[in-house]
C-alpha cells in the first residue's frame, strides 16, 4: 500500500488500517470524530455532511458540502476536508453553530453536525450577501419555482434541501440560516478560499481483498480497464456509496475517474456543447450558466446540493437507471456519447446507448468520456418530474421536451425524453410524429397527449403505479401546452 493521506481540520492524518471499500464516514467516526452520523448510508438525510475543498477555476477554493457515506476515504488522499468539529468548538462556536444554538435549530442533535455543514458551505458561498437585491424580504422566490429561494443574507435555501431533521422542525433551522452575517475578518475557511485547492494525485491501495486505484492519466485508465473488466468505474461515487453500504458490494478493484481533465472539461463549439462525463452536476450547472435552458430546469430537481456536488453525467448513464434523471433530458437534446477505449473514441446517439435493463452498447474496456449535444437548441424545452417529494427523490415518472415551431405556428420538430416508461429511458417517438406538422393547439395537443399516456411499458412498483405513471405522461404534455400557448385558449387542468 502506498502512503496515503487526508487533511481533516487542518491536520494532516496518514489513511492506515481501511480498505478501498471504507467510507469516509467510517474512517472519521473510528478516528473519534463522531459529529458525522449514518442516518441512511444512502446519501438521502445528510446526517453524515463534510465540507470538501474544491478547485473554483480561479486558483483559489471552494466549500463543497458533500456526503461522507458515499465518498471512499481513499479519494481523499491528498485531499482536504472540514468536519463539523473542524468549524467550532464548545468555547469558541462557528457563526452556524452559534446561529442554530440560538434559533432553537436542535433538539436530538443528530442531524445537527451535518445541517452545519452545509450551512457553513452555503456561509461561505463567493458573493452570497453582495448578490441580494435591496427589496428582497424573507425569501426572493417560491420553493416551488426550484429557483434559489434567497433570504435576506442571500443565503440559498436549497442549500440545505439534501439535509432532513425529523424532530425539530425546520422554520428555526431556516430562522437561523437566514440571521447569518458575512465571514468575520480572520475567520480561517473564509482566508483559506483564498489559496489553491489540494490537486488530486495517482493513488493506489491494496488491502481487505481488494483495490482502489485513481490512475495518473486517461491511456492508464482505460488500460486498466481492459485488463480487468469487472472492475468498478467511479468518479462522484454517489452509486459506488449505495452499493457497498446496502448491498455489501465488494469490487475487486474500484477504478476512480474523477480527476482525469479529459473527462472534467466543457467546451462550446459551433456545432455543439460537450461536457465531459466526471464533471459534477453542480459545477456542470454553474459553468453552463444557464446556455442550455432544459439542463438548467433539470439540475435543481436531480436530488440534493450534497448528491450534485458530486454526482456526473457519466455516473447516470453509466449505471443506465430508467429512473436516472438526466437521461430523458440528454434525449430531448438528442445527445451522443463519447466511449473511448485503448482503441480509440467512438460516438453514439443517446437513444440508440441504451439496449435493456441497466444493459447499454457500452463495452466493459469503454469509459463514457463525453456528452455531446448537438446545436442550435430547441427553442421550447421543458423538464417535468413526478416524485413523491418536492426535491431530494428519485423520479416515478420523468419527461423532457425539446420542440421546435415554424413562423406559421406548426411544430417542425420534436424530441421528447422520457424516464420511468419502460425498462429503459426512450425516446416518445410516436408522440413526437403525432406533433411534427401540425399546429399547436389544443386540439393537436390533446391528440398527441392520448399518445404519450401510451408509450413505453410503465410498471407498478412502491412509488407509483403503472396507471398513474401513464395518467402523468398524458398530462405532462397539456401542462407544457399551458405554459405556452400560441393563443389563448382555456386548457383543462
Amino acid at each position: 500500500m502506498d502512503h496515503i493521506e487526508v487533511t481533516v481540520n487542518g491536520q494532516v492524518r496518514p489513511l492506515v488500517g481501511i480498505s478501498p471499500h471504507t467510507t469516509a464516514l467510517e474512517w472519521l467516526r473510528d478516528t473519534g470524530l463522531t459529529g458525522s452520523k449514518e442516518g441512511c448510508a444512502e446519501g438521502e438525510c445528510g446526517a453524515c455532511a463534510m465540507l470538501l475543498a474544491t478547485s473554483d477555476d480561479r486558483g483559489g477554493t471552494t466549500w463543497t458540502a458533500v456526503n461522507a457515506c458515499l465518498v471512499p476515504v481513499a479519494a481523499l488522499d491528498g485531499q482536504e476536508i472540514v468536519t463539523a468539529e473542524g468549524l467550532g468548538s464548545p468555547d469558541h462556536l462557528h457563526p452556524v453553530q452559534a446561529g442554530l444554538a440560538e434559533a432553537g435549530g436542535s433538539q436530538c442533535g443528530y442531524c445537527t453536525p451535518g445541517f452545519a455543514c452545509s450551512m457553513a458551505a452555503e456561509f461561505y458561498r463567493p458573493g452570497r450577501v453582495a448578490r441580494v437585491s435591496a427589496e428582497s424580504g424573507d425569501s426572493d422566490v417560491s420553493a416551488d419555482s426550484g429557483e434559489p429561494e434567497l433570504g435576506p443574507n442571500g443565503f440559498d435555501l436549497h442549500a440545505l434541501s439534501g439535509n432532513l431533521c425529523r424532530c425539530t422542525g425546520y422554520r428555526p433551522i431556516r430562522d437561523a440560516a437566514y440571521a447569518l452575517g458575512d465571514p468575520e475578518p480572520g475567520d480561517p475557511l473564509a482566508e483559506r478560499r483564498a489559496q489553491p485547492a489540494p490537486e488530486s494525485r495517482a493513488t493506489r491501495l491494496d488491502a481487505g481483498g481488494g483495490r482502489f486505484v485513481r490512475p495518473a492519466s486517461l491511456d492508464e485508465a482505460v488500460r486498466l480497464l481492459r485488463e480487468e473488466p469487472d472492475a468498478v468505474v467511479a468518479a462522484g461515487t454517489t452509486d459506488w456509496g449505495v452499493e457497498v453500504n446496502l448491498r455489501g458490494r465488494r469490487a475487486p478493484l474500484t477504478l476512480a475517474i474523477e480527476h482525469l481533465p479529459e473527462l472534467r472539461a466543457i467546451t462550446f463549439g459551433d456545432a455543439a456543447i460537450e461536457i465531459g462525463a466526471a464533471l459534477p452536476l453542480s459545477e456542470i450547472e454553474r459553468r453552463l450558466d444557464g446556455r442550455v435552458p432544459l439542463l438548467a430546469e433539470l439540475f435543481p430537481q436531480f436530488a440534493s446540493p450534497l448528491i450534485r456536488n458530486r454526482a456526473t453525467i457519466g455516473g447516470n448513464l453509466g449505471t443506465a437507471s430508467p429512473i436516472g434523471d438526466t437521461s430523458p433530458a440528454l434525449l430531448a437534446l438528442e445527445a451522443r456519447v463519447v466511449l473511448v477505449s485503448p482503441d480509440g473514441e467512438r460516438e453514439i446517439d443517446l437513444a440508440d446507448y441504451f439496449t435493456g435493463y441497466r444493459e447499454t452498447t457500452r463495452r466493459p474496456d469503454e469509459l463514457i468520456r463525453a456528452v455531446r449535444i448537438p446545436l442550435p437548441l430547441a427553442r421550447l424545452t421543458a423538464f417535468h418530474k413526478i416524485a413523491k417529494r418536492r426535491f431530494d427523490d428519485i423520479s416515478s415518472v420523468a419527461v423532457a421536451f425539446a420542440l421546435d415551431l415554424d413562423g406559421d405556428g406548426l411544430v417542425s420538430s420534436a424530441r421528447i425524453g422520457l424516464g420511468g416508461a419502460a425498462a429503459t429511458p426512450l425516446r416518445a417517438r410516436a408522440t413526437e410524429a403525432r406533433l411534427v406538422g401540425h399546429p399547436w393547439n389544443l386540439e393537436t395537443v390533446r391528440d398527441a397527449a392520448s399518445v404519450l399516456g401510451t408509450e413505453g411499458s410503465p410498471m407498478s412498483d412502491h412509488r407509483a403505479s403503472a396507471d398513474y405513471r401513464a395518467l402523468m405522461l398524458n398530462r405532462a404534455l397539456l401542462r407544457l401546452y399551458r405554459a405556452n400557448p400560441l393563443v389563448a385558449e382555456e386548457v383543462p387542468a
